[in-house]
């Protein structure tokens, strides 16, 4: 009960933090207040807080600096996508399902625009995560998505894309076992794919193996709540 009492009072701080950027009384480049400041502020403990933030570093909304401060990054302002993330960090559902309805209409474009190069770089990942399966591999699990992602070369998708991605080490923590020969299987899957331009198949291995992903994480998650 207490994890979930300081779960609901870091998401109402992070919630006030971000509505502080969206009504312009926290601009891009600005400085938080001292954490003893804000625990005033918003009467809450210094664990609280310390959550709250960890949430808005996570999603790049904001730097901590030693020795120097906590700002407000100045890419909050180009990309509100991050802003409108932030405010559901706690909700994983939600992320996984935005994750796959993105990545599964990227996949398709994808299909009909990667190139060779990219390509080559999809099988180093695959390659990647050969040689570190009984380690952890989540950088190259992480740079095969973000690759598909940017092969379908929209701007407009991008950030929502990298936000999610952002998302991708939260998400990661709540895995309870691996099974990195099962990983291997579909990215190569999907790899084979898009190497034949078959956007069909693209999505329908896209599918297959996010589905597995969010049925992971949401067990994980369920056994935490």
């Amino acid at each position: 009960m207490e994890s979930v009492r300081r779960n609901s009072l870091s998401q109402q701080v992070l919630d006030n933090i971000v509505s502080l950027l969206i009504n312009g009384d926290l601009k891009p480049g600005d400085k938080l207040e001292s954490e003893l400041t804000l625990m005033k502020q918003f009467d809450v403990s210094r664990p609280v807080l310390r959550e709250a933030l960890s949430s808005l570093e996570t999603m790049d909304i904001i730097t901590r600096k030693p020795r120097e401060g906590t700002f407000i990054n100045n890419k909050v302002g180009a990309d509100p996508f991050q802003a409108m993330l932030a405010i559901s960090i706690n909700n994983i559902p939600a992320i996984i399902e935005a994750r796959m309805a993105l990545e599964t209409g990227l996949i398709t474009l994808a299909a009909e625009k990667i190139t060779e190069l990219q390509l080559e770089k999809l099988k180093e990942t695959i390659h990647g995560i050969q040689e570190n399966k009984d380690r952890d591999y989540g950088g190259y699990d992480k740079e095969f998505h973000r690759i598909i992602a940017f092969c379908a070369n929209n701007p407009i998708v991008e950030g929502m894309i990298s936000s999610l991605l952002l998302t991708h080490e939260k998400t990661n923590r709540l895995i309870l076992f691996r099974e990195p020969e099962i990983t291997i299987e579909h990215h190569q899957a999907i790899y084979e794919a898009l190497e034949k331009r078959d956007p069909i198949e693209s999505f329908n291995q896209m599918y297959k193996h996010l589905t597995y992903v969010r049925d992971k994480i949401l067990s994980g998650y369920e056994k935490q709540h």
